[in-house]
């Protein structure tokens, strides 16, 4: 593999994925309006409920983070069987995580909306809707690994196809769901989409990568593939984990400011969701490739293609995000009709103009440092400024200095251009180059042997 091989496969990687991850966010806009139609505290319920599932989403990326590093390298290296291997060990270990979600959201949704602060009229519609998820949880475990390894292999057309389906099967039993059974429709939904999904996955897995899961291989777990994995794994999820929590920590903040505050919180979110996930796509091609390349021994060209990925990023960034702030007063007006949260939301948007290409620094440097095995380094270096900037900032700017969520949102971008030029300055001083060699001997070693 050459990087003018690498350099087409790029684009043909980055939009299959932009697609799945906009149909993904782009439900969850739908979910949103659908709740706020029902009463604003809906539509805060079922954004600070969705915060809470997506902490504990975290959990599948203690394996997520790595089975995709751990495919794309052993493939680059030509390791197929190592891969394959990689791939069912990540299954079993995907249920039993799974299950552990799924129990925790059932049994401890009340403390954990209690631990962001979730005000009397939104926490009992929150606790609800969280804990119907607990199925979906648990299907979402399996859809991720599986979707990962789809991924690795390069079939991101093959993954965007199932997310359409999940997300066609989602939208119309919410539609005809929620407007009877609540925020609970909507986790029928999101169960019945997950299933369809689960079971094209094992579909394609059969069809596209000749790979059939035996009855065993749903619950085992194996040890030397998933050490694999975990190398990557652990302390990718640790730094998931820590920038949950210390968002979690600044949402407990715009809890304290109001349901008013929280309302304008989750329907502004939902567009920084869709901002970011053009860098988040470029971010996963950028993964995926730089694996490859590893296994391959072409780290020249891993770092060529870096760089010219850290710029298009940046440029769509930017370009995204003064398009969101420039429609935002309209966009806002689907969600509610109070001018006072409409007004508030497009500030917001304004500053994520600031925010974003900050963000595009870590969306997209942290998944090459991941990619060549140097995995500790985000969470080493990122961790102080989520505690102090990101999470302390937001209680004392927005909640001390009274600035509300603007200074919430001062936090957010000041934390992310910290960490953003702590990665980069990490890839640009080739301080993952060892992880890289070391990877690349490691395959090759056992290639031979």
């Amino acid at each position: 593999m050459t990087a003018v091989a690498a350099r087409p496969r790029l684009f043909a990687l980055t939009w299959p994925l932009l697609l799945e991850l906009l149909l993904g966010i782009g439900i969850g806009v739908i979910g949103t309006a659908l709740a706020a139609r029902l009463s604003d505290d809906s539509g805060a319920a079922f954004g600070l409920a969705n915060q809470v599932f997506a902490t504990l989403f975290i959990l599948f990326r203690i394996i997520g983070a790595g089975v995709s590093v751990a495919v794309t390298q052993a493939l680059g290296a030509g390791r197929r069987d190592q891969a394959d291997a990689v791939a069912r060990a990540v299954v079993g270990a995907s249920t039993w995580l799974g299950l552990m979600g799924a129990a925790v959201a059932l049994i401890a949704a009340g403390p954990l909306l209690g631990v962001v602060n979730a005000p009397p009229e939104v926490a009992p519609l929150a606790g609800t809707l969280l804990q119907a998820l607990a199925p979906a949880l648990l299907m979402d475990a399996w859809n991720a690994s599986m979707a990962s390894v789809m991924r690795a292999h390069l079939r991101s057309r093959d993954a965007l196809a199932v997310v359409i389906a999940i997300q066609v099967v989602t939208l119309a039993v919410a539609l005809l769901a929620m407007p009877h059974l609540g925020l609970v429709g909507y986790a029928l939904a999101c169960t019945c989409g997950r299933a369809v999904g689960l079971a094209l996955h094992i579909l394609l897995w059969r069809a596209r990568l000749n790979l059939r899961l035996q009855g065993s291989d749903w619950w085992r777990l194996v040890r030397a593939p998933l050490a694999t994995v975990l190398h990557i794994g652990i302390p990718g999820a640790a730094e998931n984990i820590a920038w949950r929590l210390a968002f979690m920590t600044s949402l407990a903040a715009v809890a304290q400011l109001g349901a008013h505050s929280l309302a304008t919180h989750a329907y502004t979110m939902q567009f920084l969701y869709v901002i970011l996930m053009f860098s988040l796509a470029i971010g996963f091609a950028v993964e995926i490739l730089v694996g490859h390349l590893v296994g391959a021994g072409e780290l020249h060209a891993a770092h060529r293609l870096v760089r010219r990925a850290l710029a298009l990023g940046f440029v769509v960034a930017l370009l995204v995000a003064g398009a969101f702030a420039l429609a935002g007063p309209w966009l806002l007006a689907r969600f509610t009709a109070d001018p006072e949260i409409i007004a508030l939301g497009a500030t917001l948007l304004w500053w994520t103009v600031l925010l974003e290409p900050g963000r595009t620094f870590n969306l997209v440097v942290i998944n090459a440092l991941r990619a060549t095995g140097d995995a500790r380094y985000p969470v080493m270096a990122g961790a102080a400024s989520m505690v102090v900037v990101l999470a302390g900032g937001s209680w004392f700017l927005g909640v001390y200095l009274g600035w509300g969520l603007v200074g919430v949102w001062i936090a957010y971008a000041a934390d992310e251009w910290i960490r953003g030029l702590l990665m980069w300055r990490r890839w640009a001083t080739l301080g993952w180059l060892p992880h890289a060699r070391s990877a690349h001997r490691k395959l090759r070693r056992a290639k031979l042997g």
